[in-house]
């Protein structure tokens, strides 16, 4: 409904009420309701499953279609990320946001600081996604105030063609709101726990829930060791329970994406019950490390099974959990791929050890020999050593090349001593184009970082540190921070007005007409910054 559509609207409603209605203004209610598009949680996820489909469907027309995110820690981090995306290409469009699991574990749990081991309150997950969006709404909010400040200047100065300019931005309106991929760990217990979770992450705003086949009583975070991983019938259900809740509240476009850490799991809790030769419990157990055995070697305790009249006895650790055999881990992968594709996955997650084009790229070629619709989001994590990755990834190239490397150490590769030199140059134009490339070699429909911005917070907080606390004093602050604010255009250099204090203000006018006690007046030291641009 058009701005001029909504006041009309409110003005119906306003004059069948008779005069006691007479003090409220439909322009007002018109401003208010602009600023409010999204009253649900369940209207933001119905809103960007939409927006997400539509953007899977044009990826598979063109992988050059691809689609990005950043991961979140919190609302205002979200919230500047979006808006300075607007500010500098003009548009939201194939850019989401991504909570991890990982951040809330280490940065939002009630217990402190948390290992990415599941150990976090689940409730934080659905919290910090209700989090976001609030401060998503607000930046739409604030955006659309200021228009409604411009337009009403506009007015004031008989201006009406940048009147009708300024109605016809609002009007045209992009939200901030975008479509969030969030991190359900591995439910957070049985199938049906995944689901009343789900229905919680679901409600609060999300569109996409990422989900991996490890156990959820000791889930490890897909860059350590000791990663466990479930049958796939176990998976399957959780995968049902997804869909079940984004069903029931009415999200039919939700997205379920199955992360598989098969390539760097070499354990199992349990042994999958099989049914018949060649059925997905006999495939997946068909991995395990198993000795041949006779009868009279029976020991007491013994798991044994039963495969192609043979008995096998699977390698047991102390810990009671079986091993799978070495260099299973990319077979295993493919079948965790297939089997989640084929059994309601819209999208894909392979958790690997680096970042490389081939070994993606080879996983997803076999993938879609099965599935050919096949696409991926990836983690391109700052778990990864990219510039050495890299580089050790030129370097083997050239010499696969027979290039001359005798200029270069492949073990040290990092030293800032190659800094500038051809492999590094060369190497950094690979990571440039990493994400472009992955997206048309390896079927990457969706990159992200997981970690991004609480790594930025560090660094930023650790500068600042040094300057402030130094020589530099009060101008480690001024030249390290402000003044780039300022001439970067950053919004929140009006911090005032980015809390919503101008919002506030309106709506005391709305309320109270002249009498209303505002905040925005002539001695607010955020005027400052007026001349200052």
């Amino acid at each position: 409904m058009t701005y001029t559509a909504q006041i009309e609207a409110a003005k119906a409603t306003i004059e069948k009420n008779g005069p006691s209605w007479s003090g409220i203004s439909a322009e007002s209610v018109a401003r208010m309701r602009a600023q409010n598009k999204f009253q649900t949680g369940l209207d933001i996820a119905r809103y960007t499953a939409k927006i997400m489909r539509e953007d899977m469907a044009a990826y598979d027309k063109d992988p050059a279609n691809y689609t990005q995110s950043l991961g979140c820690w919190h609302g205002f981090i979200g919230q500047q990320k979006m808006i300075s995306i607007k500010k500098h290409f003009g548009s939201t469009k194939g850019r989401y946001l991504y909570l991890s699991g990982w951040m809330v574990a280490a940065l939002r749990s009630e217990f402190g600081p948390l290992p990415d081991q599941s150990m976090h309150e689940k409730t934080s997950v659905p919290a910090l996604i209700e989090e976001l969006y609030t401060f998503l709404r607000q930046a739409d909010s604030r955006e659309l105030g200021l228009l409604f400040h411009d337009l009403d200047a506009a007015r004031d100065a008989g201006d009406q063609v940048k009147a009708a300019a300024i109605q016809k931005e609002i009007d045209e309106h992009q939200t901030h709101v975008v479509p969030i991929i969030a991190d359900i760990d591995a439910g957070f217990g049985n199938a049906e726990a995944t689901y009343l979770l789900a229905k919680k992450m679901i409600e609060a705003g999300a569109c996409a829930l990422q989900i991996e086949n490890q156990v959820s009583d000791e889930k490890q975070c897909g860059h350590q060791d000791g990663k466990v991983t479930v049958p796939h019938d176990d998976f399957l259900a959780k995968i049902r329970a997804c869909r079940y809740a984004f069903m029931e509240l009415g999200v039919e476009d939700g997205i379920v994406v199955t992360r598989t850490d098969s390539l760097g799991a070499g354990l199992t809790k349990q042994i999958a019950v099989s049914h018949e030769p060649g059925d997905i419990g006999d495939q997946y157990n068909s991995f395990l490390d198993c000795e041949e055995i006779a009868p009279e070697d029976l020991n007491n305790g013994d798991v044994i099974l039963n495969r192609d009249g043979k008995l096998l006895r699977p390698k047991r650790l102390p810990s009671n959990l079986f091993q799978f055999r070495p260099g299973t881990g990319e077979d295993r992968c493919v079948l965790d791929s297939i089997t989640s594709l084929q059994n309601g996955a819209d999208l894909l997650w392979i958790e690997t050890e680096k970042p490389h084009i081939g070994q993606i790229g080879g996983m997803v070629n076999r993938i879609r020999e099965v599935m050919p619709n096949a696409k991926l989001v990836y983690n391109n994590s700052p778990s990864f050593n990219w510039t050495l990755n890299f580089r050790q990834q030129v370097f083997d190239a050239w010499e696969e090349a027979g290039k001359d490397t005798s200029d270069y150490s492949r073990d040290r590769l990092m030293s800032v001593d190659y800094d500038d030199t051809e492999l590094a140059r060369e190497a950094d134009e690979r990571i440039r184009t990493f994400q472009a490339d992955a997206a048309r070699d390896a079927g990457i429909f969706h990159h992200l970082i997981t970690l991004p911005t609480y790594h930025t917070a560090a660094l930023s907080t650790d500068n600042l540190a040094k300057e402030y606390f130094g020589d530099q004093g009060m101008l480690g602050y001024v030249e390290g921070v402000q003044r780039k604010e300022i001439r970067q255009g950053i919004a929140c250099v009006k911090h005032q007005n980015m809390a919503g204090s101008d919002i506030g203000d309106d709506h005391k006018e709305y309320f109270a007409g002249e009498a209303a006690l505002k905040a925005g007046g002539k001695e607010n030291t955020m005027n400052q910054f007026e001349a200052a641009e």
